[in-house]
């Protein structure tokens, strides 16, 4: 919601949207780990660092192509339903946000696949999730069941991965009108 919501912001204004895509992708360039660690200070160990850094990955993908989508919204689309009388506030969320949509579920499904992956980091300060698994058995490696516990971490994250993705697919299908879809 954020990363939408700062595109929708933005989108019209070039100067401001260069602006959030900057910002945004300035979080994608502090490593993981330094950037969990960056967090202790202020939120302490365990989850909370943890959803603060995911949300700080997930913005650049979700900004971006809100962003892009929006601005690819056919400008005679736009002009029919202005010539139409529709105001402001609907043409974008009756019109251009339904057009872009697609656009916008692909930023989703990027940050929720990238998110996955480094979520697993996660459980270098305390926060829940597979990587505690993954860690674990990486730390007693050599172990009786060592590699069992990396690996069981590690299909898990792809499972879930792959999961989510399959989620997604269904929400574009039930989301998008079949004109926009092409089907």
């Amino acid at each position: 919601m954020i990363g939408v919501g700062i595109g929708l912001m933005t989108y019209t204004q070039p100067a401001l949207a260069s602006l959030a895509t900057s910002t945004t992708s300035a979080f994608l360039t502090i490593p993981s780990l330094a950037l969990l660690g960056i967090l202790i200070g202020p939120f302490g160990l365990g989850t909370v660092p943890v959803v603060v850094a995911l949300v700080l990955y997930a913005l650049l993908p979700i900004t971006r192509n809100t962003i892009v989508g929006l601005r690819g919204v056919d400008p005679a689309v736009v002009g029919a339903a202005q010539g139409m009388g529709v105001g402001r506030g609907r043409l974008i969320y009756q019109v251009k946000f339904p057009l872009a949509w697609p656009v916008v579920l692909s930023g989703i499904r990027v940050s929720t696949q990238m998110i996955i992956g480094i979520a697993t980091i996660g459980a270098y300060v305390k926060g829940p999730g597979l990587g505690n698994q993954i860690f674990g058995g990486l730390g007693r490696f050599g172990a009786a069941n060592s590699l069992n516990q990396v690996l069981i971490g590690t299909v898990g994250v792809m499972l879930l991965a792959l999961l989510f993705d399959l989620v997604y697919v269904v929400i574009g299908r039930v989301t998008t009108s079949r004109g926009i879809r092409g089907n």
